[in-house]
């Protein structure tokens, strides 16, 4: 395929992923203070009670213009397969001084208020889900997440492998059934590489180390999921083949990653399918993402 025809491919998945009418949760919960602190949760549409509940990160290269609102239609379509599940929100880049990255776009990310609103949201998950949809069983917990969320999925389930000085440390892993990433910007030094989403990847971790170029080696050792493995939760990654957004070579340096830890990573690679088809309900791709979660949560 030309590089204009995977363009054009591009944009056509993009716009029908982002049709879709935003669909209001069935209760929406805060986290901590700031008005991007809050979950939103949707119960399982055919009534079940004990239903896993699916942690929902959103992506948009940790970007403030794209917030949760864009996988509300994901996150009905996975109540409707008899999932609960818990839609985070976080503070992401664009409002700090100087607002913009290269290229125009808003900053990515922002340290470490992504990571702390991601850790404090995933802590406080249990609890909430617990009061606000008793239909959800918290002993059954599945993390998913899309491109930079599918990146935050990795590393929510990585906190215990971090160094014991980090603030976000977990001394022990995280009660999850799995995490299920899709199309994740997984492996930092290949993004960056790649030039994945307008080195979004060096924005979040604040700009280069002590030379000015390159990544941060001590906040690239916080927030890598390549650099946290292995994390003995299991792992699924969905990418599409022709994704030019994140392209599947960030995935596949995460599973050698995985692999060279003595972990295995699966990944489903769906032919003849770009980015977003797989945050898409209309797409067959979103029912495939739905059945990895199924696998691991039941």
């Amino acid at each position: 395929m030309s590089d204009s025809a995977a363009r054009d491919r591009d944009a056509a998945e993009s716009a029908s992923a982002f049709a879709h009418p935003v669909v209001a949760p069935d209760r929406t919960a805060a986290y901590g203070h700031h008005p991007d602190q809050v979950i939103d949760f949707y119960a399982p549409r055919d009534g079940r009670t004990a239903a896993p509940l699916v942690v929902l990160l959103h992506g948009g290269a940790w970007r403030a213009p794209y917030d949760r609102a864009h996988v509300s239609p994901l996150a009905d379509f996975l109540a409707r397969r008899g999932f609960a599940v818990a839609s985070v929100e976080y503070r992401r880049g664009g409002e700090a001084p100087g607002g913009e990255g290269s290229g125009g776009d808003p900053v990515a990310g922002r340290w470490p208020d992504t990571f702390d609103d991601v850790a404090a949201a995933l802590d406080a998950v249990p609890a909430l889900a617990a009061r606000e949809l008793p239909e959800a069983d918290v002993r059954r917990i599945v993390v998913t997440g899309h491109s930079a969320g599918g990146h935050l999925a990795l590393w929510a389930a990585a906190r215990h492998v971090l160094p014991e000085g980090s603030p976000w440390h977990l001394p022990a892993p995280p009660p999850l059934r799995g995490v299920v990433a899709l199309a994740p910007i997984a492996d930092f030094a290949t993004a960056v590489e790649l030039g994945v989403c307008g080195g979004a990847v060096t924005q979040l971790l604040g700009g280069g180390g002590e030379s000015g170029v390159g990544l941060d080696p001590g906040r690239t050792a916080q927030a890598d999921p390549a650099a946290l493995l292995p994390t003995g939760i299991a792992t699924a990654i969905v990418h599409g083949e022709d994704d030019i957004v994140v392209p599947l070579a960030v995935s596949e340096a995460y599973a050698d990653a995985a692999a060279k830890s003595g972990e295995v990573v699966g990944v489903t690679l769906l032919g003849d399918v770009g980015h977003f088809p797989l945050i898409d309900p209309a797409a067959d791709a979103c029912a495939i993402v739905a059945e990895e979660i199924t696998q691991l949560a039941w």
